[in-house]
């Protein structure tokens, strides 16, 4: 019985067995992903993986630990050259295994092992240019949020940009008035004034009755009918704060027109 045996023998001695695991990992290492049965892929997994978070520290020492592993120099010189740098940000996992059915001539299951990184199918890897991988540790806990103080730098960072968009936007507010205020002006008209360059209150109290009838007349005849009379009374006005008197005026008027 198996009690407390962890280790996937794979039916083979141990040197039997390292041979094997080893074989298969310089062929996962050179070609990034391999055919076997899903015990050899899950051993191999185990195998694999700890060779490859070594490979991140590029020095001679983790060079010869890995050599005495995988005895086979080109599978070092590819792990340490391409494959460490491809995975750089991931933290663990660096392969899959995908199973593949049964294989016909001995019913056993067959299982495709790759590494994550490698395959454009599934959606791209994490890249190097994110840097190294965090180091982090799960823990149970009451999901209670972190005082201001103890918030990530990404999150800092983030309050910063939000706090420049809205300042950025109060100021171009200040620049631009609801020109749609004024009684008898929708938005339509008031994109028509924009393109004109009427966009605050006081440019629109600065014209005529006539510069706004010249303004709306080439936009099509159904902006001929409006009557602008009162538009410069009521922008000038609102222009000076005097929302009373402009809501005053506005009862007394009839879609901007004044009253018979």
């Amino acid at each position: 019985m198996r009690h407390g045996d962890k280790i996937k023998n794979l039916s083979r001695t141990k040197a039997h067995r390292d041979a094997l695991l080893a074989n298969l990992s310089c062929q996962l290492i050179q070609h990034k992903r391999i055919v076997t049965t899903v015990a050899k892929a899950k051993a191999l997994r185990v195998y694999v993986e700890p060779l490859i978070t070594k490979s991140k520290d590029n020095t001679t020492h983790q060079r010869r630990i890995v050599f005495s592993y995988l005895q086979d120099k080109t599978a070092v010189t590819e792990l340490f050259n391409n494959i460490s740098a491809k995975v750089a940000g991931r933290p663990g996992g660096y392969t899959r295994i995908i199973k593949l059915g049964i294989r016909p001539g001995d019913a056993a299951e067959k299982a495709m092992i790759e590494l994550v990184d490698f395959n454009e199918i599934y959606g791209k890897g994490i890249s190097e240019d994110k840097g190294a991988a965090k180091k982090t540790r799960r823990r149970g806990g009451s999901g209670k949020k972190q005082p201001a103080e103890a918030q990530p730098e990404e999150a800092a960072l983030a309050v910063k940009e939000e706090e420049a968009v809205e300042t950025a936007t109060a100021k171009a507010d200040d620049t631009t008035d609801d020109i749609t205020k004024i009684e008898g002006i929708g938005p339509k008209v008031a994109e028509i004034f924009a393109a004109a360059g009427i966009t605050t209150f006081a440019q629109l109290a600065a014209k005529t009755k006539e510069e706004l009838e010249a303004i709306l007349d080439p936009n099509g005849g159904v902006y001929v009918a409006m009557d602008p009379t009162t538009w410069p009374q009521q922008a000038q006005l609102a222009a000076d704060g005097k929302w009373d008197d402009l809501q005053t005026l506005q009862d007394e008027l009839k879609g901007g027109k004044e009253e018979a």
